[in-house]
């Protein structure tokens, strides 16, 4: 039975009722459990004007996720901070694929977030290693900012994209082959419009910019076409 249906007025409820609709399911959990797995950052319940804990429905179904992969799974408590993590940056269509958000060329000035590293592996779903792998091999950078370094919106969707790929067993090394074909793709498409990008005259420089993204989308397409024709080949 669900947290809504034992809480159909969706009330929040203290860390006591917690243990006790959980109980049944998981007859080891405690109080003090769900104390240690709030130190540890796995839950954030709100906290009453007295400090007392308020565990909403998404609160106690997160708990659920957490116990359910810990009993089932055998994960630890790591590797659940990053499936939630991961479950949290992408969407999860039907059909078990991510969906990522399309993102724009030109984003603006002061549009985009900005991670601490800590912040985009949380948000990510990768580990700090693999992180150092993207950076190796020049998928990210970041960008330091009062003696800390920081990534944008960007830099985390291609590290959420990478850790989508790891679960196929393509590895950080693996990708050095992808970004030297869009390094190359960008040196033509640049090529292409630069006297555009490079005018002074401000609409000129928009309009460039417009093109170039179009010219992204449909050299993206026309790659995707030429991957499923060759892939075609080895499973018709």
């Amino acid at each position: 039975m669900s947290a809504a249906e034992d809480n159909p007025d969706s009330k929040p409820l203290n860390i006591g009722a917690v243990v006790d609709l959980l109980k049944d399911e998981f007859p080891d959990l405690s109080i003090s459990k769900v104390r240690y797995l709030e130190e540890m950052r796995l839950i954030s319940p709100k906290r009453s004007p007295g400090g007392y804990r308020k565990f909403g429905k998404a609160d106690v179904e997160r708990l659920r996720t957490i116990l359910t992969l810990q009993r089932d799974e055998f994960m630890p408590l790591k590797v659940i901070r990053r499936e939630l993590s991961r479950r949290k940056a992408t969407a999860i269509r039907p059909g078990g694929s991510r969906s990522f958000r399309k993102v724009k060329l030109a984003a603006g000035p002061g549009k985009e977030r900005s991670f601490t590293l800590e912040a985009a592996l949380e948000t990510a779903g990768i580990d700090e290693g693999t992180a150092r792998e993207l950076e190796e091999y020049g998928l990210v950078s970041g960008r330091s900012s009062g003696g800390v370094k920081r990534y944008d919106e960007l830099e985390v969707e291609i590290m959420a994209a990478a850790a989508e790929l790891s679960r196929y067993g393509v590895e950080a090394r693996n990708l050095k082959t992808l970004k030297s074909s869009v390094d190359r793709e960008s040196a033509l498409l640049l090529q292409i419009l630069s006297p555009a990008l490079k005018s002074r005259n401000t609409q000129s420089r928009k309009n460039g910019v417009k093109a170039l993204e179009n010219l992204a989308t449909v050299s993206t397409h026309l790659k995707y076409l030429l991957l499923v024709q060759e892939l075609r080949r080895f499973i018709s």
